[in-house]
């Protein structure tokens, strides 16, 4: 995989403009804070957003693959004070469960997702090595 940054363009932070990659493509579904068993834990935002981190990962290691793999996330949050607030403890959060992984990225704040007590839902494009 290949990041794209346009010349003269400023370096993002946690993020890349661009991939290029090439193998399997992997289509997460949107992955909201709760466990393995669909339950929340938690009405925290960090925490939920951690949690969904870390239901990304579980699906792409499902399908044989590695954070590595991942090429884009689409983050859709219910409260962009909230996101704003955690992002210090956001950002060492999802180095420690991504580790140094910066696909393309879109952050969207909605007015509301599916499960009502879900705060953030993140889906996820991975493009896996070809067997």
């Amino acid at each position: 995989m290949t990041t794209i940054e346009p010349e003269g363009w400023p370096r993002p932070r946690g993020y890349s403009n661009g991939i290029v990659a090439q193998g399997r493509l992997l289509f997460v579904a949107g992955q909201i804070g709760w466990n393995e068993r669909g339950e929340f834990e938690s009405d925290d935002f960090l925490a939920q957003a951690e949690r969904a981190l870390r239901n990304v990962v579980a699906v792409v290691r499902a399908a044989g693959g590695a954070p590595e793999h991942l090429v884009r996330l689409t983050w859709y949050v219910t409260d962009k004070s909230a996101y704003l607030a955690a992002a210090r403890a956001l950002g060492a959060a999802y180095r420690d469960i991504l580790g140094p992984v910066y696909p393309a990225m879109t952050l969207v704040q909605v007015a509301a997702l599916l499960e009502d007590r879900a705060l953030v839902e993140i889906e996820a494009t991975a493009v896996l090595p070809d067997r």
